[in-house]
């Protein structure tokens, strides 16, 4: 378990959640890993005459289940239903206008079945995104163009198959802005990246349905440290996988990633034009049900048994997990 809190930090001007132990089935008792980006690797940028600070935080979270296996990987999802709802730390929205995810889940039942994923909506529905109203000198149609290039790149980042399973990063990594790429590429680490998008390991294989997803999109004008006008997007989004693999009980063979990015934006008449695009300022996450060895690489596959010997470890709701408003707060535990 982690010995130092991670608590999010709030949006700062100028800086771009009944039975026995035999009713609990195996995939309960499993381990799961926190990573966190040290102030070391925290991205420092200076862009020449029009230099802009760039800070970026990455804080990758990997959640507990109830009971753990020693030695062995990810958290794993048990509804029970005689269990009353349990309070959980939870987060409030950024300031700004925003907009939830509004589309319908569709009927048909599926490996989502019994957990809170099955309300959500199948991949891209799930990104909704708020009204282009112009603001802090940015035109609607600049706000409008921003907006869709963050959704363009979250579609790549988490639903893309061909991008989850390709060992190059450049068809996500040339969205960013020219002057971001590198720093980018150099500053998130292969054990980073999970925070940022969705590779799946060697051998892990999704089933055909799409994934579920959940949260929300926010935006305000700002001015970074520089005085430079920005539009300061954050997104909040809950992704759930459906893996490959035995289902015994609700939730058996979803992975679940909870993370919320801070992007923005610069105006254009202020920056050098390779400096005009998106940027990534602060990147947090967690996720649930996952293979630790291959998390520690920044892949996903879904969590595998141990050795059957219980460790009892504290945890929160399980449904919490799914609740895009869920503290990113979560124990180092794998």
């Amino acid at each position: 378990m982690s010995s130092d809190d991670f608590t999010p930090e709030p949006p700062r001007p100028g800086r771009p959640s009944g039975g026995g132990p035999e009713e609990i089935p195996d995939w309960v008792r499993q381990l799961e890993r926190e990573i966190r980006l040290g102030p070391a690797a925290r991205l420092r940028i200076w862009l020449g005459r029009h230099a802009r600070g760039l800070r970026l935080g990455v804080g990758a979270v990997l959640v507990l289940a109830l009971l753990a296996y020693l030695g062995a990987a990810g958290y794993r999802y048990v509804q029970r239903p005689a269990d009353p709802p349990r309070a959980y730390p939870t987060v409030r929205p950024p300031a700004g206008i925003e907009a939830t995810t509004s589309a319908s889940p569709p009927p048909s039942a599926g490996p989502f079945d019994g957990t809170p994923a099955s309300a959500f909506p199948e991949g891209a529905a799930g990104i909704t995104l708020p009204a282009a109203k112009a603001t802090g000198g940015f035109t609607a149609k600049q706000v409008s163009a921003a907006l869709t290039k963050i959704r363009t790149a979250l579609v790549t980042a988490r639903l893309d198959r061909a991008f989850m399973t390709a060992k190059d990063r450049e068809r996500l990594v040339r969205q960013f802005a020219p002057d971001a790429r590198q720093h980018v590429r150099e500053e998130l680490s292969d054990a980073e990246f999970v925070s940022l998008a969705t590779r799946l390991a060697p051998g892990a294989r999704l089933l055909p349905d799409q994934p579920r997803v959940q949260g929300r999109v926010t935006y305000r004008a700002t001015r970074d440290g520089q005085g430079f006008r920005v539009l300061r997007v954050t997104t909040n989004f809950v992704w759930a996988y459906a893996f490959q693999g035995p289902r015994v009980v609700p939730g058996d063979g979803v992975v679940v990633v909870h993370d919320t990015l801070v992007w923005e934006v610069p105006h254009p008449d202020d920056v050098r034009s390779r400096d005009n695009g998106l940027w990534v300022t602060d990147i947090r996450s967690y996720v649930a049900n996952v293979d630790c060895a291959a998390i520690h690489k920044g892949l996903l596959d879904l969590g595998k048994g141990g050795d059957g010997k219980p460790v009892a470890t504290p945890t929160p709701d399980a449904d919490s997990l799914y609740d895009p408003d869920r503290s990113l707060d979560i124990p180092d535990t794998c």
